[in-house]
């Protein structure tokens, strides 16, 4: 328990906050099924989510009876659009997810008016905003409680892993008893993932990117190695046997020395996303938009591209580094959207969008001069980006 409450000490000053208000947790998604518990959603509840999601978040709600009900997003800023939000309200809505696509804040205030209008409470999906500010204040620290992820894409990586805090501190109380109640991960599993994340920081040459990626998820997809998503949870939304764990004293470990160098990592995602705004306007394709309201963290910095299957296998052949984030509605599902309860069609800026979408790469793996090599290949391949405006 040591190294878990140095690790919550650890997140609490970033965040400026107390550690009695920190909890963590084997992967993110168990942080948002013990939010949802605490604040009593159950079978019949809504919960109004983006429809440009990851599938562990109707999962989570779908794991407890409740029902996930999708919005549409902004096709700026790919969050929630404000503005479509109240046409999604019920009687039955009992809470609001605001999420940070790619480590970019939600319209944090305008949520949170419609939902002071309607008595429904609000939650942070911090999954990819930590280090990023709304109005000067840190992602996470807005609503009564968010939760973030430090998987391995996510913006400092344990591996795998959640974070819970809550500024409502008979909610945090709550969190903690939930987390105190959880069973850590086996000695097999959390070795395992050790190794993983040794192999991942030391053995794994940029040159290797899409092998490795490929091998990954064949791997995690058969439950053969410590993955992101397991098979069974990307095959219907019934609860793993393995799901409800806390979080292991090696996983704490590396969270506290990934927030040593926090920092610097932050400013080099930012960094290399300069580099990306400076090459995409020299052939006149409009950089990510980033409102007033906030700093962008650029966990990932999103494109969208004509063909994507042909633009992934170019990618592929010239070594350069694209993920494809969300490539669909409710990533990484593209069938049995009913299971999800996703009402394919509904949404059509996010169906379009997700058809479209990829990302580059901002970790450390990508120096300057590999983000300029990036930015070559993208002038060369201009003719098969979309400009964001034909996404509305």
């Amino acid at each position: 328990m040591k190294d878990q409450l140095q690790y919550k000490k650890a997140i609490a000053d970033y965040l400026g906050l107390s550690p009695a208000q920190v909890s963590l947790f084997w992967k993110g998604r168990v942080g948002l099924y013990g939010i949802l518990q605490a604040v009593g959603v159950g079978p019949g509840d809504e919960v109004i989510i983006p429809a440009f999601t990851c599938v562990v978040v109707p999962n989570a709600i779908k794991y407890l009876g409740a029902r996930p009900i999708y919005a549409e997003i902004d096709p700026h800023t790919y969050n929630m659009a404000v503005d479509r939000l109240a046409e999604k309200i019920t009687p039955q809505t009992k809470v609001i997810l605001a999420q940070n696509t790619f480590g970019l804040s939600s319209d944090f205030d305008g949520i949170q008016a419609i939902a002071n209008t309607h008595g429904i409470r609000v939650i942070e999906d911090c999954t990819h905003g930590f280090g990023g500010t709304y109005k000067n204040q840190p992602n996470g620290t807005l609503a009564s409680a968010a939760f973030y992820s430090t998987q391995w894409n996510k913006p400092f990586s344990t591996g795998l892993g959640g974070i819970v805090v809550c500024r409502d501190l008979a909610l945090a109380e709550q969190l903690s008893q939930f987390e105190a109640k959880l069973a850590t991960p086996n000695f097999k599993t959390a070795q395992m993932l050790s190794l993983q994340r040794f192999v991942r920081a030391n053995l794994l040459a940029p040159a290797l990117y899409w092998s490795a990626l490929k091998l990954y998820r064949f791997l995690s997809k058969h439950n053969l190695i410590t993955g992101s998503s397991q098979g069974a949870e990307l095959a219907a939304p019934i609860m793993p046997p393995d799901y409800l764990w806390g979080m292991s004293a090696a996983q704490a470990r590396a969270g506290i020395q990934a927030l040593q160098s926090f920092a610097e990592n932050l400013a080099h995602r930012q960094q290399i996303a300069a580099i990306y705004h400076e090459g995409l306007a020299e052939i006149g394709i409009s950089p990510p938009s980033v409102p007033a309201y906030a700093n962008h963290t650029f966990i990932k910095y999103p494109i969208l591209v004509k063909d994507r299957p042909t633009f992934l296998r170019q990618a592929e052949k010239e070594k350069i580094q694209l993920g494809d984030w969300f490539l669909s509605p409710i990533h990484p599902i593209e069938k049995n959207f009913e299971r999800w309860d996703y009402p394919y069609g509904a949404f059509p800026i996010a169906e379009k969008i997700s058809q479209h979408m990829l990302n580059l790469s901002t970790d450390k793996s990508i120096s300057p001069q590999e983000a300029k090599r990036i930015v070559k290949f993208l002038h060369r391949k201009q003719a098969a980006l979309c400009k964001p405006n034909t996404m509305l």
